[in-house]
C-alpha cells in the first residue's frame, strides 16, 4: 500500500499525524505530509486507513501496490 496527501485538499486539521504519527508529519504551516516514500508497511495499514477515514477533506489517498 502507498499513501499520498492531496495538498490541494488538505486544510491542516492534523488528524493524519495525530492518528498515524509513523506515517504522517506536518510541515511548517501545520499541513499534513507523508513521511518517507509513502510506502506503508503491512503492520501500519490499519493506521493509514484510519487516518484516511478521519480526514475531513478526504485528502489522503491510499493505493494498493500491485
Amino acid at each position: 500500500m502507498k499513501v499520498r496527501i492531496d495538498t490541494g485538499r488538505c486544510q491542516g486539521h492534523g488528524r493524519c499525524y495525530d492518528l498515524a504519527p509513523d506515517l504522517f508529519g506536518e510541515d511548517e504551516e501545520g499541513y499534513g505530509t507523508v513521511l518517507g516514500d509513502g510506502i506503508v508497511p503491512p503492520e501500519k495499514r490499519d493506521q493509514a486507513r484510519l487516518a484516511a477515514a478521519n480526514c475531513p477533506e478526504h485528502a489522503i489517498e491510499l493505493a494498493e501496490e500491485s
